[in-house]
């Protein structure tokens, strides 16, 4: 048996839910990246790098092409992430954070309409995904948001948000219920990450900007 083989097997079952090792390790990983994110460690991209390899297979069993998308954007934007914070750390020694200027907000917010729009109307006339406007959300605004945490932006965390308030119903009725249940949890670690990003914000620093990112 190949591991991948061995990844798309039943792990465990509970409540009557069937639980693949591919849903459950490349989530358990999600979650761990997403803790170090809110600690502002660089670790947070090479392990969500990881999770993304991972849950790509879980996603393609599901038939959410949505899904193996948003975990190929994940690896791309993990490895630019990556780069970022690492000019980040060797110019100023910490990750800068700040809140994002109206302009800049705008346009992430028209960004990632735009693109649902677009990516779901792909979905729908291939036939993709069983649920292509919630697929292509999920999809767009998980791109969004690690966009938004590469150049240190506190939106970074309401992007999140935004993605879980849909994640959670699609996950459970994709058949990926422990996706649906790490979604309920990555809410939770959302707002305690929206807190500690939010209050860093208020300690003052001289520290010049991200490359590329003006204030």
């Amino acid at each position: 048996m190949s591991w991948l083989d061995w990844l798309n097997h039943d792990a465990f079952g509970l409540f009557h839910q069937e639980f693949k090792w591919n849903d459950v390790l490349g989530n358990l990983l999600g979650l761990a990246a997403l803790a170090l994110g809110w600690r502002r460690s660089i670790v947070s991209w090479p392990v969500q790098l990881l999770s993304g390899l991972v849950l790509i297979s879980a996603n393609y069993s599901a038939h959410l092409s949505g899904g193996v998308g948003k975990q190929l954007v994940v690896i791309a934007a993990s490895i630019w992430g990556w780069n970022r914070w690492q000019r980040g750390l060797r110019r100023d020694g910490d990750i800068r954070i700040r809140f994002a200027t109206w302009t800049e907000r705008g346009l992430l917010v028209l960004g990632t309409a735009v693109a649902t729009t677009a990516v779901a109307l792909v979905f729908q006339h291939w036939n993709l995904s069983w649920s292509p406007w919630a697929d292509a959300y999920i999809f767009v605004g998980t791109l969004a948001a690690m966009v938004a945490q590469a150049r240190g932006w506190v939106e970074f965390w309401f992007a999140w948000i935004a993605v879980d308030l849909v994640g959670v119903p699609l996950a459970f009725t994709s058949g990926l219920p422990f996706s649906g249940l790490v979604y309920v949890v990555y809410f939770v670690l959302v707002l305690l990450g929206l807190r500690s990003w939010w209050q860093r914000t208020l300690i003052p620093t001289p520290a010049p900007t991200l490359q590329g990112v003006t204030a």
